[in-house]
């Protein structure tokens, strides 16, 4: 009877970790392909609001603003707008002095959704586009006429390919590993298939009325994007991937940011699940909403590195305890799991730097198993993740 249950119980796991596996592989292999975009249908130049809200964000905000008028676009077509929320006076100063829109919030409880519609409200709306920055992001020089032409093919949403403006330490290397491999897996992947790309919460843009009518509804400490994918894929508004138009992103310097960032994420996850698989679900069988549905199952999605983590040591464990043919179908989840990631990871990353990088999964595993003891609570809970000048100036150098 035990020995019965405890198979059960093994074929169970097998479905669940199996499930996680294969929807990441298939997408692993299809982001191997490239996708055809739609053509552009005006020549239009459009009028820009570049919006970069941030909280105490003092040591990055100047030069990202200066760096955000740098654009290779016509000046009077795009105004950087820095929301300032916490900021202390001597950068409000400085940020007066710049060819930028300065809007200063004063929020009881800050989330980027409250200093974004603090903004919208304050803006006039003769806006065409809305880019959506974080105080941290860098866009390269010609990334308003690539978003340009995109909204020229009639996009609505549009999420550019961000990566890492800093990999000078194993986990911001890790950190920009994972960012590629989910732009290869769930944005570049998803578009080959023909699904919308998934948002990040920074580089994305939006056209500007529908943005403000949209953000209306957004509430949310975390899991913005999340959100907004919910909002916007509910109303069957496909999300746009460019993989050649990049923003720079700083990533997490240490194990303790890593491990805070990833509570979050776990939270926002497990929240959004509960909230959006049954509606999903029935927008599936009722109106055919294949994009909603697929959203709601990458919720359910075991985190990538939990499950290589999880996967190795149950592999591990019925190398020794059990008979092959029970260790069978774990070994080839765990081969299908670091094939994924091969398949994933770009070339440029296939160096020393981040093989050395690579040793710290282990702790890397063991921060996030700990993220999943402290989750309740994480998804209401304001968790600012601070930058450094020093990320900015390896990137500007």
């Amino acid at each position: 009877m035990i020995v019965d249950i405890l198979l059960w119980a093994n074929y169970f796991l097998i479905l669940v970790f199996g499930f996680s596996t294969v929807y990441i592989f298939v997408f692993a292999v299809a982001g191997l392909f490239n996708f055809k975009q739609k053509e552009p249908k005006d020549n239009k130049e459009r009028r820009f609001a570049i919006l970069v809200p941030g909280y105490k964000e003092d040591t990055v905000v100047i030069e990202v603003a200066q760096e955000a008028l740098k654009q290779n676009y016509p000046k009077e077509l795009f105004d950087v707008i820095i929301v300032a929320d916490g900021f202390q006076p001597d950068t409000l100063e400085t940020l007066k002095s710049l060819d930028i829109r300065l809007i200063v919030v004063e929020l009881e409880f800050s989330t980027k959704s409250r200093a974004l519609n603090a903004a919208l409200r304050a803006l006039e709306k003769d806006y065409d586009v809305a880019i959506v920055l974080d105080a941290d992001n860098l866009m390269e020089n010609d990334f308003l006429k690539k978003v340009n032409t995109a909204f020229a093919a009639g996009n609505k949403v549009v999420q550019a390919h961000r990566v890492a403006k800093n990999m000078d330490t194993a986990y911001s290397i890790l950190d920009a590993v994972s960012e590629e491999i989910n732009n290869h897996i769930f944005r570049k992947g998803h578009r080959v298939m023909g699904l919308s790309s998934a948002l990040i919460g920074s580089a994305m843009a939006f056209d500007y009325e529908y943005f403000y009518t949209m953000m209306e509804k957004v509430e949310v400490v975390g899991g913005f994007d999340k959100e907004i994918e919910v909002l916007t894929l509910q109303k069957k508004i496909p999300i746009e991937y460019l993989p050649n138009a990049f923003v720079y992103d700083e990533k997490v310097p240490n194990a303790k940011v890593f491990s805070d960032q990833r509570r979050r994420w776990l939270s926002a996850q497990l929240h959004f699940f509960g909230k959006s698989f049954i509606p999903a679900t029935k927008a599936l069988f009722l109106k055919g909403n294949i994009d909603l549905f697929d959203k709601a199952v990458q919720f359910i999605l075991i985190p990538r590195i939990l499950l290589i983590g999880l996967l190795t040591v149950i592999s591990a464990a019925f190398f020794v305890f059990a008979p092959y043919v029970l260790l069978l179908p774990w070994l080839t989840l765990l081969i299908l799991c670091i094939l994924t990631f091969l398949l994933s990871i770009p070339k440029y990353l296939y160096n020393m730097n981040t093989l050395k990088a690579l040793l710290k999964i282990p702790s890397g595993f063991y921060h996030m198993f700990l993220s999943l003891l402290k989750i309740k609570g994480a998804n209401k809970e304001f968790i600012h993740t601070k930058h450094s000048y020093n990320a900015f100036q390896k990137k500007t150098k």
